[in-house]
């Protein structure tokens, strides 16, 4: 289903048909994943009524999301979340998903998968650990982003680089920190305390991430958290039109090196191909000298 922005044509929706029978599902599409509404994949009445038919069918094995874009922030107080609870179910997406994700963990307690979206290709590296993640009942274990054995679970071209060295654990959140900041002040934003925060975005000018950072620890939140775990910043620039610059590397610094937390950037998701099923809720230990991030638990039953 497209809960947020609309489909660019009829061939991402028969790319996802194509990618549930290939990964041997069943797909069921969305009564209205086709439909537009301006920047909208449909009104707000027609796109929640495909989530919540979704979320109230005990038959329903998974919600997977078809794109990102803009809209979902739009439905949060109407979604069914007591039929989740009742019946729960995964629901995969990352992007401006991220807000579904972190108000399903809020309202709920599940667990809910920041990984790609249905309507793309999946590389061999992203369709063996998405399979990893959702459909086996162990932890996935140890993930790694440098010095790559042969092994599709690690991702060409891995650089990784610690801002902060040492180890932690803590429950795996976060997602794109545009969206994670627009839950700011609603009972949508998630808990941080004791948490790995995982952080993407894309086509963000870099001093708009600086003034998301800045939010964070003006919020007090920063200073909760186990570990930080960056992804891709997809699309930025650098300047802020003055003919000044800063480096990624160094703004992430000025707010997260002084933490006393491990802190790595680097990491394989977000708006990239190769990228990392990440679940939400789910315990995991960071250690940001080695560049690996490992899921201590089960994602699924």
């Amino acid at each position: 289903m497209a809960p947020s922005g609309p489909l660019g044509e009829r061939d991402d929706l028969a790319r996802g048909i194509e990618l549930c029978q290939a990964l041997g599902w069943v797909p069921a599409p969305g009564e209205h994943a086709l439909e537009r509404h301006g920047y909208l994949a449909g009104t707000d009445d027609v796109r929640v009524a495909d989530l919540n038919t979704a979320l109230e069918d005990p038959t329903m094995d998974a919600v997977w999301c078809l794109r990102g874009g803009y809209g979902v922030t739009r439905l949060l107080d109407r979604v069914n979340y007591e039929a989740l609870a009742r019946w729960p179910k995964p629901v995969i997406g990352f992007s401006d998903i991220t807000a579904l994700l972190l108000a399903i963990r809020a309202q709920t307690g599940l667990v809910t998968f920041h990984g790609p979206m249905s309507r793309a290709p999946l590389t061999g590296f992203s369709r063996t650990h998405f399979e990893q993640v959702l459909t086996r009942a162990e932890p996935a274990g140890l993930l790694t982003g440098r010095t790559p054995p042969a092994d599709v679970l690690v991702p060409r071209s891995p650089r990784i680089v610690a801002l902060a060295g040492g180890a932690a654990e803590g429950p795996l959140v976060g997602g794109n920190l545009t969206l994670l900041l627009a839950l700011a002040g609603t009972p949508y934003f998630p808990d941080l305390n004791g948490a790995l925060l995982f952080l993407e975005d894309v086509g963000e000018d870099l001093y708009r991430v600086d003034r998301l950072l800045s939010q964070l620890r003006l919020m007090g939140v920063l200073k909760q958290l186990a570990g930080v775990v960056v992804g891709q910043f997809t699309d930025m620039k650098r300047g802020a039109g003055d003919g000044g610059a800063l480096a990624f590397d160094e703004v992430l610094f000025s707010y997260l090196a002084r933490l006393k937390i491990p802190v790595a950037y680097g990491f394989p998701f977000g708006h990239v191909d190769d990228q990392w099923t990440l679940p939400l809720g789910v315990r995991a230990r960071l250690d940001a000298d080695q560049g690996t991030l490992t899921l201590l638990e089960p994602a699924v039953g």
